[in-house]
């Protein structure tokens, strides 16, 4: 008795103590998504928690796979092809909104579904809610009150063939969720753009704005949203319904130090800085609250149009010369980095090269992606844990899936803590392409789900992280040194 009261007081006298920036993951599991509606490969895409149901809801083009977060198990698969081509998923308060493009016709109205979590069936006397072109992302507001709804308008695309004009309107969709109906859907070419390099070089006359992703501020005031093709945030303010701002967000600079790549796919991997800059073209972005203020932070993917008719060789003799850039040479699309700025958009940290030196620190920087994008930073997810926030970004191309975690408790110095890999060790499968994240907390403890789009013959699926901050190195190795000492005279006491 008296050696298991000294495990105990010892055990929790030291995870008692202030926990550093560190992140660990106590535990890990996966959950693998199976095959969608028939002999169709499931494509797992965007992940949502329920808490309710204590499950995860997967989306792909075809249909959702509910799975159970204790377990991992597939309590059911939503075939949603009737409606469409179904985009993404978001839950709040027993209901999912599912979002489709027009099966058809891509630059028609889509659609917004809502579905009872608890039946996994439409919502009884809702009818399909008519949007905007493309819609792409939903939001639910803090309080759940409207929904909104990011309507990307892209042109039909066929490869290598220029796309065909008019373009629709891209825009976002404002759905009052007690009356089920959209009372607002603000467009942005009435908006004085603020700041250069908005991105429109990429573009062709008549094109129009391209909403990819939504963050509502904590306080529900405003929705920020990124208008990626067009380098380009605009800000929605919620008490009118209305888009008030769009910011440019300039471009970035990889000749300077801090900031360099890998310019070529080669069997060597070498960072230096090159004389080309980058447009930002961030695809997810989510806010949070620091000090009473507003931040956002955003995954600088980049993105060339689906026609290609938009990039070119960066040309000359140097090492950047094979690297894609805009037609008119000037800039890469996206900047190899994830970034914070305030709610003016002014930018207050960049990761700089650090996501491409960790990927190939670790051995998992795919050379081939070299002269375009990198690791290319697309999802985005935020976190608190043991009175620390972390951002979690997912590497869509590298050579295993993987997730890179900083500590962006000061906005102004985060700083890398880890990568979290599925690289098939453990006994589990090996996954690639994390395409949508989502963190949540359940029981006391904190997950992050990540959808793995999978590739090169190996399937998708959706793995679950359960983390938990570690405390000082000395202490934490305190701790391990003191249970294997106790362990020792335990066995020898048996023996």
């Amino acid at each position: 008795m008296p050696l298991r009261r000294s495990i105990v007081a010892l055990a929790t006298a030291l995870l008692a103590l202030p926990a550093a920036a560190t992140l660990g993951t106590a535990s890990l599991q996966w959950t693998q998504t199976h095959s969608g509606a028939g002999s169709t490969p499931f494509l797992s895409e965007i992940v949502s928690f329920e808490a309710a149901s204590r499950t995860l809801w997967v989306s792909g083009p075809g249909g959702v796979d509910v799975l159970d977060v204790a377990s991992g198990a597939r309590l059911g698969f939503i075939d949603t092809r009737s409606f469409g081509d179904l985009n993404s998923v978001a839950i709040h308060g027993g209901l999912a909104a599912l979002a489709f493009a027009n099966a058809s016709d891509r630059r028609l109205p889509g659609l917004v579904v809502l579905f009872d979590t608890a039946t996994r069936a439409p919502l009884a006397g809702a009818s399909p809610i008519s949007v905007g072109a493309l819609p792409d992302m939903l939001a639910f507001t803090p309080d759940g009150s409207r929904l909104l709804v990011a309507n990307e308008g892209t042109p039909n695309a066929v490869a290598d063939t220029a796309y065909g004009l008019p373009d629709p309107v891209g825009s976002v969709s404002i759905i009052d969720m007690g009356s089920r109906s959209v009372v607002a859907q603000p467009t942005f070419a009435a908006l004085v753009p603020q700041a250069s390099n908005m991105g429109l070089n990429v573009r062709q006359p008549g094109m129009d704005w391209e909403p990819e992703y939504i963050a509502i501020a904590p306080d529900g005031s405003k929705a920020f949203v990124t208008l990626q093709e067009n380098n380009a945030i605009a800000v929605i303010d919620l008490a009118t319904n209305s888009a008030t701002r769009l910011i440019g967000l300039g471009s970035k600079d990889f000749n300077l130090p801090g900031n360099e790549i890998d310019p070529r796919d080669s069997a060597s991997i070498g960072f230096v800085n090159v004389p080309v800059r980058g447009l930002f073209m961030p695809d997810a972005i989510v806010a949070y609250s620091v000090g009473g203020r507003t931040y956002t932070v955003m995954a600088n993917e980049g993105d060339f149009r689906e026609d290609n008719a938009d990039r070119v060789a960066f040309g000359g003799s140097g090492v950047e010369s094979r690297l894609r850039v805009t037609t008119d040479g000037r800039f890469a699309a996206g900047t190899r980095s994830f970034s914070i700025r305030d709610e003016d958009g002014n930018l207050v940290y960049d990761s700089g090269s650090i996501l491409d030196r960790e990927a190939a620190a670790a051995g998992l920087y795919d050379d081939g992606r070299s002269r375009d994008k990198g690791v290319e930073p697309e999802g985005v997810a935020l976190l608190t844990i043991g009175g620390r926030t972390y951002a979690f970004i997912g590497l869509e191309r590298m050579l295993s899936g993987a997730v890179a975690a900083f500590d962006i408790t000061d906005p102004t110095a985060a700083s890398f803590v880890r990568l979290l890999v599925t690289d098939g060790s453990g006994g589990f499968a090996r996954l690639l392409r994390p395409e949508g994240l989502t963190a949540f907390e359940l029981d006391g403890a904190t997950y992050l789900a990540v959808a793995n789009e999978g590739a090169d013959g190996l399937n998708p699926g959706t793995a679950l992280w359960q983390l938990t901050p570690v405390p000082e190195p000395g202490t934490w190795a305190l701790l391990l040194a003191g249970l294997g000492v106790v362990g020792a005279v335990a066995r020898r006491r048996r023996g």
